[in-house]
């Protein structure tokens, strides 16, 4: 079945926000698939979100996954990064990025439910 008003909207959250928007997402009637991902470069748990919306509803999306999935600073040892050399303190911890949300919309060729 052609469509090209639906989108296909690829979330990609830390594990820690990714319950929160999952409830919110079905709370608003959205469809919501939770995929099991890591990545980043400090390797932590990630959740994959897919959700098969109509166009006119992308905002609403977007609003509620920047309401839900913040980006913070959290304290790591400098050995648990995959960067760590020669020169690093041991002692000092660092300053990361964490949360957040990276977001794709795709346009949608087929869809087929069976």
């Amino acid at each position: 079945m052609p469509n090209a008003q639906l989108k296909l909207v690829v979330i990609i959250a830390s594990d820690s926000d990714a319950d929160r928007l999952m409830k919110a997402l079905i709370e608003q009637g959205y469809p919501a698939t939770k995929i099991s991902s890591t990545g980043g470069f400090l390797h932590r748990g990630n959740a994959t979100i897919l959700s098969g919306i109509e166009a006119d509803e992308v905002d609403g999306v977007l609003a509620m996954v920047k309401s839900k999935c913040h980006a913070r600073t959290e304290y790591v040892p400098v050995q648990t990064l995959p960067f760590f050399g020669e020169g690093a303190s041991l002692s000092e911890p660092v300053e990361v990025r964490v949360g957040g949300a990276i977001v794709f919309v795709v346009n949608v060729e087929r869809f087929e439910k069976t």
